[in-house]
């Protein structure tokens, strides 16, 4: 299995294997620098396509294996969450696999759109006759299955761009899973799944959200501010390049004010000097100054939306915050502060063989891709995603179908 996590800075790779103990060993790495993708979503197909090609060849030599099929993420398209209620009549017969079938079909028909695509469809809960609280329905007797369901979409427009994308790179998408559900499924244990918890990930151009409650996914939103707009805030605010502002973000930077912040002193190389002895010197203080408004701005949006939706209560006092932006000094300690919540670093904890450098809260979305993989779990629209990549990447049939392409292509 191959997973795939294109983000705003990074694009990496893993290629694993299903060990006999039915753990997921790592065989396979590749990670390099993102280009063509702002905000998690890709605006530059052609560039997107050779950074993705460089990665996937660097995870093909370390692993020894050609991929053809990945699980990718999805960081970007605007995630909508809704938890929607369907019922069928079962005319009083046990429940099979099929009247299942039939409900989830009913609410993937229910969002079907043109402007959206359907990522996720979760089942929360079912009822039969009105009793709720049932986990599974097979071998029950009623006349009415109803079923709650958590749909999760997202932009049709990202969602095509980045399945085309792949189709370049000769990849077919085995499933779509959102940033945050995948950094859940490799940072939380499985108590914080079942009691309640709710992840941060906080990657280079968004912050997304996901909640977990009684073993599945209830809610999921993003913000589209991230890593890059704290560097692009030092660049402006201390007027120096934006590769030596995150350099002094990733070396100096911290979240938390300290009594010694005012008298250490940071060397700051100014935009345009060719002169390095001309360098401004800046106490340390200014510096957490800027790094510090922009990160509780990110997080008061999050406590914002949670409210507004009522899951921050629902998810408990939980939190973990993970993503290749949480790993400034500083960040969970203020995003309890902020949040009201018990906070910690997330990072892969069910995946073998990542090293070091691939193991911390960076890597977490796209570990999480293949524990995704490995559960394949019945919500997955995975059909779905099949047909969609077949009907955008395969050639059209026919005079007529060529035409259709000529004419979307010159009119």
């Amino acid at each position: 299995m191959a997973a795939l996590d294109i983000g705003t800075s990074k694009i990496a790779c893993f290629i694993a294997r299903m060990e006999d103990s039915g753990a997921i060993r790592v065989i396979g790495i590749g990670h390099h620098a993102s280009d063509g993708v702002r905000s998690g979503m890709i605006t530059d197909v052609e560039a997107a396509e050779n950074a993705v090609l460089a990665t996937v060849h660097a995870a093909e030599q370390m692993a020894g294996e050609t991929i053809d099929e990945v699980v990718v993420n999805l960081s970007g398209g605007a995630p909508c969450s809704d938890v929607l209620h369907y019922d069928v009549s079962i005319a009083g017969h046990e429940v099979g696999d099929g009247d299942v079938r039939k409900v989830l079909a009913q609410g993937h028909a229910a969002c079907a759109s043109s402007d959206r695509e359907l990522i996720h469809c979760v089942p929360v809960g079912y009822s039969i006759d009105g009793a709720r609280g049932i986990r599974d329905p097979r071998g029950m007797y009623g006349d009415r299955l109803g079923i709650n369901m958590h749909m999760v979409t997202a932009t049709a427009g990202a969602v095509r761009t980045l399945v085309t994308c792949l189709a370049r790179c000769r990849l077919d998408v085995a499933d779509i899973v959102i940033a945050p559900y995948a950094a859940g499924l490799a940072a939380l244990v499985e108590d914080e799944i079942n009691l309640g918890a709710t992840v941060i990930d906080m990657g280079a151009g968004t912050t997304s959200v996901a909640v977990f409650y009684d073993g599945h996914l209830i809610h999921a939103d993003s913000v589209p501010i991230g890593g890059a707009h704290v560097t692009a805030d030092i660049a402006r605010g201390l007027s120096t390049p934006l590769a030596h502002a995150e350099r002094m973000k990733t070396l100096y930077g911290n979240a938390i004010v300290s009594g010694s912040d005012d008298r250490d002193m940071i060397d700051v190389p100014l935009m345009g000097e060719e002169d390095r002895s001309h360098g401004n010197h800046v106490p340390r203080s200014m510096l957490v100054g800027i790094i510090r408004p922009r990160l509780e701005e990110t997080f008061e949006l999050i406590r914002g939306r949670l409210e507004m939706t009522g899951y921050d209560k629902i998810a408990g006092r939980r939190m973990v915050v993970t993503g290749g932006a949480s790993q400034l000094q500083g960040v969970a300690e203020l995003a309890a502060d902020v949040l009201d919540k018990q906070v910690r670093r997330g990072r892969p904890l069910k995946i073998a063989g990542l090293a070091d450098s691939t193991g911390g809260p960076a890597f977490a979305a796209c570990a999480g891709l293949l524990a995704y993989a490995q559960r394949r779990p019945d919500e997955a629209p995975a059909a779905a995603l099949a047909a969609r990549s077949r009907s955008l990447t395969q050639e059209p049939n026919g005079l007529m179908g060529r035409f259709g392409v000529w004419l979307r292509e010159n009119l």
